[in-house]
């Protein structure tokens, strides 16, 4: 084996992700060596690899010839001593310790000295893992994404005992197979799940308090937050009993209320409700779709009132579907932003049935609130006080959606729904930066490329503004709120950014 190149891999435990962790090496020309503890358990990995790779055909992005040739790089066995000439192993059994530690303890008895031995963990400590073996200096994260044959990024993690060029030679290795290798330090959740699941328990927690329905949380955080799908479709996606067990680990090291799981989360795992493999979770993915209602009629007549970018977004939505404008004293809908938006006062102007909506969020008096919609993304945050009547909540969405904007409804709070979720989750980032084990490239690589963002949060802080970051966070620079990175605010003080 030459020193930099590995030319012959194991891989333990052939279920979806082994078995994709098996293709994609495979596909990279490399001979593989595939184990599973039984005979059925093996068949259902040959099930495996010949329904993704059919898939591929399927979708003429393989050819036959090409399917079969994979295919045939990898050699299927129920006997852990078939790993002999590896060069490296990779395992890929459940996210258990002690199961980790028993095909470890497997694996010191029959690899080579001189062979790495790789674990495919997602949230477990990779030093614990290395601790079952005689040789911790040879054992190295490899954090694989699900569907490892599609999913381009892949976490490649040291700890203090891994000897010098172990890692690098696996990341080489992983760049080789056309993956996006980032190379980060050895914490519980590493750095997409440490960052991703903060954000998702923040969001079980703010259904589990009222502050916005599930519905409308989802549609937030596609709409405003530019996200590929909501914090419940996702966890339905991944499975309720992952996400605990990711959250229980990483809280398990950090302490940190932010991982603690949301009491919501987990009676949905006790009652058996894990999602779309149960059928239900945050939703019954056994029912039909709802049909979203069309919007019937002619557009409401809007009153504008003040200059600043919410009044600026809602004047040319009104104007893009023709609605009309009107005086106060007449509108369906007024708008209301900056000094001069007296709500008091245009409430008491307005006809009845008039909606008013304004910036002011809890102050000056207002019952409903929005927040600009983004660029480009037309969402409308109504934020809504503890005075508030249903009727005026459904009136102000049926009329926000009349203007072709997308309405959620949520408490009038700091932050709404979008930046509740985000801000936090940016800070986490900026932390994980601070802390020195991972970059800001890699963190961005982490969540573009491993969880689809459209941008990742150190790109995302300089976009929206440090000002805004701590202004949400709730930052008093005579009084630092500790949960606020250290990094905020010296960036902010120096007037720096971070890109």
């Amino acid at each position: 084996m030459s020193e930099g190149s590995f030319s012959r891999v194991g891989v333990v435990g052939l279920g979806t992700m082994g078995a994709g962790i098996a293709e994609v090496l495979a596909r990279g020309g490399l001979a593989v060596v595939g184990v599973e503890i039984n005979q059925d358990a093996l068949e259902r990995g040959r099930g495996h690899l010949e329904k993704s790779t059919g898939r591929a055909v399927k979708r003429g992005r393989l050819t036959e010839d090409g399917q079969r040739e994979i295919l045939d790089r990898i050699r299927l066995t129920t006997d852990f001593g078939d790993l002999a000439e590896c060069d490296l192993v990779v395992e890929a059994v459940p996210e258990r310790l002690d199961l980790k530690h028993r095909v470890f303890a497997e694996l010191d008895k029959v690899v080579r000295d001189d062979a790495i031995l790789a674990t495919n963990t997602s949230s477990l400590s990779v030093t614990a893992i290395a601790a079952a073996t005689s040789r911790p200096a040879k054992v190295v994260g490899v954090h694989f994404f699900n569907p490892a044959p599609v999913m381009k990024l892949v976490e490649v993690i040291g700890t203090v005992l891994t000897e010098d060029g172990a890692v690098d030679r696996v990341a080489a290795l992983v760049k080789g197979l056309g993956k996006t290798p980032v190379v980060i330090g050895d914490r519980a959740g590493f750095v997409a799940n440490r960052l991703l699941f903060g954000y998702l328990n923040d969001a079980a927690r703010m259904l589990e308090t009222k502050h916005a329905s599930r519905d409308d949380i989802d549609t937030a955080m596609t709409a405003g937050g530019g996200l590929p799908m909501g914090p419940f479709t996702l966890m339905d996606l991944i499975g309720l009993d992952t996400c605990l067990e990711v959250l229980e680990a990483i809280y398990a090291e950090t302490r940190d209320r932010r991982h603690a799981p949301a009491p919501v989360l987990r009676e949905l795992v006790t009652a058996g409700l894990l999602g779309r493999k149960t059928g239900r979770g945050f939703y019954a993915h056994d029912a039909a779709a709802a049909e979203e209602t069309a919007q019937d009629g002619p557009p409401p007549s809007v009153a504008i009132v003040g200059d600043e970018a919410l009044s600026r977004a809602f004047a040319a939505a009104a104007s893009a579907v023709g609605a009309p404008t009107a005086k106060i004293e007449n509108a369906d809908l007024i708008v209301a932003s900056g000094e001069e938006a007296d709500v008091a006062s245009i409430e008491g102007r307005a006809k009845k049935g008039a909606v008013v909506l304004s910036d002011g969020g809890l102050t000056g008096g207002g019952a409903l609130a929005a927040h600009k919609p983004e660029k480009d993304r037309p969402l409308v945050e109504i934020g809504l006080t503890p005075v508030t009547t249903s009727a005026s909540a459904d009136r102000a969405a049926e009329l926000v959606a009349a203007l072709g904007l997308t309405p959620v409804r949520c408490r009038a709070r700091r932050g709404y729904i979008v930046d509740a979720l985000r801000f936090p989750y940016i800070n986490d980032a900026v932390t994980m930066l601070d802390a020195g084990y991972a970059d800001a490239d890699a963190i961005d690589a982490a969540m573009t490329l491993g969880c689809g963002y459209p941008a990742g949060p150190i790109a995302e802080i300089d976009r929206l503004g440090i000002g805004r970051a701590l202004d949400q966070l709730e930052y008093d620079p005579d009084e630092a709120n500790s949960a606020v990175a250290d990094r905020l605010r010296e960036q902010w003080d120096l007037g720096l950014t971070f890109r």
